[in-house]
């Protein structure tokens, strides 16, 4: 049991409870401090179990009891948290001698706010031993650029750990703490993964404004090398590909003067590359160049983890393609799954536009969804998706490349074209 500091009887004191209800249920704490589109299911699941709680604990003698605390937490992890590839609010209570003691790690402030809240109308007396997001000891340097063409982000610290995502050259990031070598990171689509440090130039938010400032220009063929001069015997400074930013910090003849986000220049072909604000001006998110980004990727080969050019997953090569045409995807298919409009989940691919994503997957025992495989659709009864390598498939069972497979374990199709779902953003919100 939790100790608790309430030794007599108290009747509830509802005047608390009516305060917590008003407060709860106005717009503008639903606005400030709930995530986009978690009002209405707070409000209508996570609040009563509080209140409930609240009540419980205003009531007791001393016997407040841990499963009341823990369903507490779980609760706010659910809100708050629920996927934590992309948000982090997950605690547990350890005894510790006569103590007890919470422990783990968040970067959920308004979450802490109202456990530490419910704790104490709980008289419970709990230390807390939580990592706090972003960790205090960074100081002011809790964000980062990509300084390398792609930065391979992992699941856990260390090169041989699982390739969690990519971020190419230019993105910004947060940074939450630091482990050794190595930087918890989240990046714009809000996955939450490991990048050592050699992938990222850290700063602080001025140094970061002072970077956003610059004219910019992007790298638009699928790879490249960027260059210490003009002259035919230049030496490499680094390797480039689609998609990456940097700093546009001059001409000479058809050579862009590069600036990187640690600082180096290089020259790079202005044949290779657009400046940023004509790019953005000029794209024109459509059904034609979703596909024909899509097939300039044909062969890539199938990496785990990979959304770049150097290689791609099959959600990471729709979030890559995607992004080529102005708009950031969420990271994983089973999140991909949740963005835009419903389309069809009949099989009737008669409904389908180009740049529709088709979803697969299996049953668990449960009966649940498991979204395994995410493509998109091009037209004539064909979809382009990675597996094995990027390819393109048909759901036409007289075609030569009909995928009977995919077919059999097709779930739906959604349209994030026209229809941007708070979970998808737009590539000039965070670049």
């Amino acid at each position: 049991m939790f100790k608790n500091t309430n030794s007599n009887f108290q009747f509830p004191n509802f005047q608390i409870l009516f305060n917590l209800l008003s407060i709860l249920r106005t717009p503008a704490w639903r606005q400030d401090f709930l995530p986009r589109g978690m009002a209405g299911s707070y409000l209508r699941t996570s609040l009563p179990s509080l209140v409930l709680v609240l009540a419980l604990a205003s009531c007791s003698q001393k016997n407040t009891s841990d499963k009341e605390v823990e369903a507490l937490l779980s609760d706010l992890q659910q809100t708050y948290a629920p996927d934590k590839r992309i948000a982090r609010f997950h605690l547990e209570l350890e005894k510790q001698e006569t103590d007890w003691v919470l422990k783990g790690q968040s970067d959920q402030k308004s979450a802490m706010a109202i456990l530490q809240d419910s704790l104490a109308a709980m008289g419970l007396e709990v230390t807390d031993s939580v990592q706090h997001l972003p960790a205090p000891e960074l100081g002011a340097d809790t964000l980062g650029v990509v300084r390398l063409s792609v930065a391979n982000i992992r699941s856990n610290p260390g090169h041989s750990q699982e390739l969690a995502t990519q971020a190419t050259m230019g993105t910004v990031v947060k940074v939450l703490m630091k482990k050794g070598g190595w930087h918890l990171v989240q990046t714009p689509d809000k996955y939450i993964a490991w990048a050592d440090d050699g992938a990222l130039e850290i700063m602080n938010k001025e140094a970061l404004e002072a970077w956003k400032a610059m004219s910019k220009v992007v790298y638009t063929e699928p790879y490249g090398r960027s260059l210490t001069s003009t002259e035919a015997d230049a030496a490499i400074v680094s390797d480039l590909v689609v998609g990456d930013i940097l700093a546009l910090n001059g001409e000479e003849g058809d050579y862009y003067r590069v600036g990187y986000p640690d600082g180096r220049e290089a020259f790079i072909p202005k044949s290779a590359a657009r400046p940023y604000s004509d790019w953005m001006e000029t794209m024109a998110t459509s059904e034609t160049s979703l596909v024909d980004t899509a097939e300039t990727l044909m062969g890539l080969p199938y990496l785990w983890g990979g959304t770049s050019a150097k290689g791609v997953d099959c959600s990471g090569f729709t979030k890559t393609v995607y992004f080529l045409n102005g708009i950031v995807l969420p990271r994983d298919a089973s999140q991909q799954v949740h963005s835009g409009m419903l389309v069809d989940e009949e099989g009737d691919f008669s409904k389908l536009q180009p740049g529709d994503l088709l979803f697969f997957g299996s049953l668990r025992e449960d009966g649940s969804e498991k979204v395994t495989h995410v493509g998109m659709w091009i037209g004539n009864n064909e979809f382009i998706h990675s597996s094995g390598d990027v390819h393109i498939s048909s759901m036409d069972p007289e075609a030569d490349n009909y995928d009977e497979f995919n077919k059999n374990r097709y779930f739906r199709a959604k349209r994030v074209l026209g229809h941007l779902t708070p979970d998808v953003r737009e590539v000039a919100e965070v670049y």
